[in-house]
């Protein structure tokens, strides 16, 4: 059935072989193509590095609006999406900066909370009416489709713990900071998922324990210094098979 991916990064799969859109950093291997290829879908893959939910109806670079790919005949979607509209990269760029200041505290922590309020959670409500509007848009384009809105990976130690180091230079404290903050983006896009009609696909549970701070082995999630192809801070090969086997299991419940 046709089957289109829309998304930012966490879908596009940057870095992992082979990269099939220089431009929007895409892999074939994943997870939008590992889906099609087990459910032998035809696969319309627009999901992009750094797109946020504006890109779904204004172009990216080159890239045409991700919408653009939707129309009648759609069976199914699946949406990745939110990260950047926080501004993700730019949260773990600082939390990495402000490590060294004060290595078993948790500076960046209070970084977003100087002004007395969590500026991190303030704008993950902000995104929650975008997402809203992605999904409604998704429903007008491909009203006949199954939408399915795939959550974030385990980024960091779901027990807590951190592992501060120079290829992950965040401070102790802030690894479970910056946990809750993930957990609390995923928690919106569970919201609005469920909202809309949409489905939720937790990628974060059946990735626990692949942390970037797991041994290089185990870990389906690069830190700073990818130690497998993959971009910082995103998940590898292992982790898109992670999160298509999550996908394939939402779609047959």
């Amino acid at each position: 059935m046709p089957y289109v991916a829309l998304g930012d990064s966490s879908a596009s799969g940057p870095l992992i072989p082979d990269q099939v859109d220089a431009n929007c950093l895409r892999s074939n291997h994943n997870y939008p193509s590992l889906v099609a290829t087990a459910l032998d879908d035809k696969l319309t893959d627009v999901s992009c590095s750094s797109a946020t939910t504006a890109n779904m109806t204004a172009p990216q670079g080159t890239a045409p609006p991700q919408f653009d790919a939707l129309n009648r005949s759609t069976k199914l979607v699946t949406l990745t999406i939110g990260g950047n509209d926080i501004d993700f990269t730019s949260i773990i760029g600082t939390c990495a900066s402000l490590g060294a200041t004060d290595p078993t505290g948790a500076p960046c922590k209070a970084h977003y909370n100087s002004g007395g309020t969590d500026q991190i959670k303030a704008v993950i409500q902000q995104t929650a009416p975008k997402v809203a509007r992605v999904l409604r848009g998704i429903k007008k384009r491909a009203p006949h489709a199954r939408v399915l809105v795939v959550g974030y990976v385990d980024l960091f130690p779901d027990d807590g713990s951190s592992c501060t180091s120079a290829t992950a230079p965040f401070a102790a404290g802030d690894f479970t900071w910056m946990r809750d903050r993930e957990l609390t983006l995923n928690s919106m896009l569970a919201t609005q998922a469920r909202r809309a009609g949409a489905t939720y696909v937790d990628t974060y549970t059946p990735t626990i324990g692949h942390d970037m701070c797991a041994p290089a082995a185990e870990r389906w999630v690069e830190d700073l210094v990818p130690v497998h192809p993959a971009f910082p801070v995103h998940a590898n090969a292992q982790g898109h098979e992670a999160e298509a086997t999550a996908v394939e299991h939402a779609l047959h419940r």
